[in-house]
């Protein structure tokens, strides 16, 4: 018995069309065979492929909903390849293709791809294997983390001809530039302390439990430069504290992102006979007074 589309998709029956489009997306990244060598991820593929393929049809949904997969086997009337006339195979590097199209394909949504192989770009930086005489070449970049916050200028070689290509401030894994006859895909490398979340920054900063206690100052690294944070006495950990403006740039337009601190409070180890003492008085004075 075929499996369920929905059930292919990880989604219920009443899925919109944008939680269908975005499970697809999900799957086909996760199981393209070129990408995941496993046994299974070939066929799973093909599975959510053609899951969506109804899916994202409102007319084929509507028959799958009513009839099930009988409303596409044969003799109940064209099924979701049925009408696909004709099918194109070929070589794109290493890797092997094959796409099957109607002469109304170009109508046909591939889950937010412009075609099915446009995939290709997600993992290889390349362009898609079809629409090459439409369709601007592709080529990949990688950066550092901060060249994408402050912009960089690259040499690049294309072609056997050495250019330069200037990237804008505030570009993210996954952004194109467009450079003459061609787009660069850029890849950001990750940062070992800054973690970004759309156009803002999140950092965590360790302070002792006394200072949370207590309260202090310190002095936070962001992109724009270390700044002076002020922790107030009682802060619990996990805390999250905002800097405006102290985010990443927009690639289009004016302002930046915000950088958020999130305080780790860490508990000490080995303490000192003294110490532990210290901390037996403080539990007694809490339980007279509570807390703070």
């Amino acid at each position: 018995m075929a499996k369920d589309y929905y059930e292919t998709l990880g989604l219920t029956k009443s899925a919109s069309g944008a939680e269908i489009k975005k499970a697809y997306r999900k799957l086909a990244l996760e199981y393209h065979p070129d990408r995941n060598k496993s046994k299974e991820a070939h066929e799973r593929f093909k599975e959510v492929t053609k899951a969506y393929e109804v899916l994202s049809d409102p007319k084929k949904k509507q028959m799958y909903d009513q009839f099930g997969h009988a409303a596409f086997e044969q003799g109940a009337g064209q099924g979701p390849f049925g009408g696909f006339g004709g099918q194109n195979t070929g070589q794109y590097g290493p890797f092997t293709y094959t796409y099957t199209t109607s002469g109304n394909a170009g109508d046909f949504d591939f889950g937010g791809f412009s075609d099915p192989f446009e995939i290709f770009e997600q993992f290889f930086g390349g362009a898609s294997p079809f629409g090459r005489a439409s369709r601007r070449p592709v080529y990949s970049l990688q950066i550092d983390f901060m060249e994408a916050v402050s912009g960089a200028t690259k040499r690049v070689n294309v072609e056997g001809k050495s250019q330069t290509v200037k990237i804008p401030p505030g570009v993210d894994n996954g952004s194109r530039v467009r450079f003459g006859d061609y787009d660069v895909l850029i890849e950001v490398r990750p940062h070992s302390k800054f973690r970004r979340e759309g156009y803002d920054v999140i950092t965590d900063e360790e302070i002792s439990f006394s200072q949370a206690a207590l309260g202090t100052d310190i002095s936070v690294d962001t992109v724009s430069g270390s700044v002076k944070l002020k922790i107030p006495s009682g802060t619990q950990p996990n805390t999250l504290i905002r800097f405006s403006d102290k985010g990443i740039p927009h690639v289009r337009g004016s302002g930046k992102g915000d950088h958020y601190v999130r305080l780790k409070v860490t508990v000490p180890k080995g303490l000192s006979a003294r110490q532990k003492e210290l901390l037996r008085e403080f539990e007694r004075e809490k339980g007279k007074r509570g807390w703070f």
